[in-house]
């Protein structure tokens, strides 16, 4: 690794169902160094109601802890930080307007992220911080999720994301508090029905083992391990024995307000009742005879990836995850790939005409829109570009957020026809100018080509833009300078960018 691609610090806040962490770290010589860990109980996820919406009052308990985050982080670098958000705001109808208030108090973006992905981060934090060559098993509880995870060595293998988690479980099945045996078979009767698909893919299976340890990530592991080994009934390891021993305490104490459990954090124990039945669902169906702590989690792991953007070398691939993706996303959807990069080419320079001081990640979005531009031919010819926005607005990619591919396929959608679809996302002058650089590359690159890409120039005064075309060019190409002149009255019609055509 080299240690002068990355900076001293990163940091990396989990915005989960249940709390919101703050990890500061620095990686030495590869070696993981935590110089700060804040940790909130804020019940996110029990604020949606049943309409999927955020209450106002679990979204002020979200941006007061992002508040006091941000004192935190003043001074830090916006590239040094990353922020994610998980299941509740995925599935909270009124999120963006939750995000945009959060973004503010924070300071610094907030990546709504899939289950996949936060499936593979949470590998990321746990095999590097506890490596180990053997198959492993690692299930992480959240919330209102659990993801589980096939992988060897640093190689996830295969991940998901599975919609049960501790707090919509305890919610919906201990919603008084109240403890009965009822209770809790209902509660691990729906956490198998969700979870009963995994076990094609996740069950060990004694004659060819698929896994031969499995780990448990984060809150609900934990708090559990910690009332076992407070309780001397194991070093922490959770065992059926363990959970049976902790649901007959419950059912003892009949209400949550009566349990006394010695290593029973106050903060775990409204949702302990459901995290323990997923627990016990998970070790049943799943033949684990021992489910052990892990010491990496979801933090650690969006800390290593975020490191890995600054310095690709960092986890060995050479290049960001999200580089891999954008490959692999072309052969998938059998992308014309010279085709590609020669959009892509064209729109970089373009834009870097529009706007020589871009960041660097909005050309890098760029790229890989242009890069995958036309992944919906593999669905129609007709209408491309809508079939393009739809799959990469939903398709899981490694390394992306689930914000950071709707941009992508807004700038699909807008690659072509009338710009009123995107009035709204417009207002981004960012977004803006990657797509008029994208929209004039493939023009440029209509008639898929080799293309001299000097011979379109752009300058820029505010929102006036000057198109000028090398001598000649429209008379030898007049189909595109056709299209220019379309590209120019569909701006117009807009109302905000205004094209000059020049040659």
């Amino acid at each position: 690794m080299n240690q002068a691609q990355v900076p001293p610090i990163l940091a990396a806040i989990d915005m989960g169902s249940n709390s919101f962490r703050l990890e500061i770290a620095h990686l030495q010589h590869g070696q993981y160094r935590r110089q700060d860990y804040l940790k909130e109980t804020v019940r996110l996820g029990a604020g949606l109601d049943a309409q999927s919406m955020l209450t106002d009052e679990a979204s002020e308990r979200g941006l007061a802890c992002l508040r006091r985050f941000a004192a935190r982080l003043e001074g830090v670098p916006t590239r040094q930080v990353r922020a994610v958000a998980t299941q509740t705001l995925r599935e909270a109808r009124n999120r963006n307007a939750f995000l945009e208030r959060a973004q503010d108090v924070l300071g610094y973006p907030i990546e709504v992220i899939s289950g996949r992905e936060e499936a593979r981060l949470i590998y990321a934090g746990v095999c590097r911080l506890q490596a180990s060559e053997d198959p492993r098993l690692v299930i992480d509880i959240g919330g209102r999720s659990t993801e589980m995870i096939l992988g060897r060595g640093t190689q996830p293998l295969k991940a998901e994301s599975f919609q049960v988690g501790s707090v919509s479980l305890s919610m919906r099945f201990f919603p008084e508090g109240r403890f009965t045996a009822e209770a809790f078979r209902a509660a691990q009767v729906a956490a198998g029905a969700e979870l009963e698909e995994a076990l094609t893919e996740f069950a060990r299976h004694t004659a060819q083992p698929r896994w031969r340890a499995a780990l448990g990530s984060s809150g609900t592991v934990g708090a559990v391990a910690q009332i076992l080994a407070a309780n001397q009934l194991s070093d922490g390891s959770i065992t059926l024995d363990g959970l049976r021993w902790c649901i007959q305490q419950c059912l003892e104490a009949g209400h949550v307000d009566q349990l006394k459990l010695a290593g029973l954090k106050e903060d775990r124990r409204a949702v302990v009742a459901g995290g323990l039945c997923i627990l016990y669902t998970l070790l049943t169906h799943f033949d684990i005879d021992r489910l052990v702590p892990a010491k990496g989690a979801l933090r650690q792991g969006v800390i290593f990836d975020l490191a890995a953007r600054l310095d690709p070398a960092l986890l060995g691939t050479g290049r960001d995850m999200r580089e891999q993706s954008v490959a692999e996303l072309q052969r998938r959807f059998a992308v014309d790939r010279a085709q590609a990069q020669r959009v892509q080419s064209v729109a970089l320079k373009l834009h870097q005409q529009l706007l020589p001081k871009a960041d660097e990640e909005q050309r890098r979005e760029l790229g890989w829109a242009a890069a995958l531009h036309e992944i919906g031919m593999m669905v129609s010819h007709h209408d491309f570009h809508r079939h393009s926005a739809y799959l990469l607005s939903h398709v899981d990619a490694p390394g992306f957020s689930q914000s950071q591919l709707r941009r992508l396929g807004d700038l699909a959608l807008g690659q072509r026809g009338g710009l009123r679809k995107l009035d709204d996302q417009l207002r981004d002058e960012s977004l803006t100018w990657q797509l008029l650089a994208l929209r004039l590359a493939a023009i440029k690159c209509h008639a898929r080509g080799q293309v001299d890409a000097s011979a379109m120039h752009l300058s820029r005064q505010g929102l006036q833009v000057t198109i000028r075309m090398a001598k000649g060019w429209s008379d030898a190409h007049p189909r595109a300078h056709y299209l220019l002149r379309e590209e120019q009255e569909a701006w117009a019609k807009l109302g905000r960018v205004q094209l000059e055509l020049i040659g």
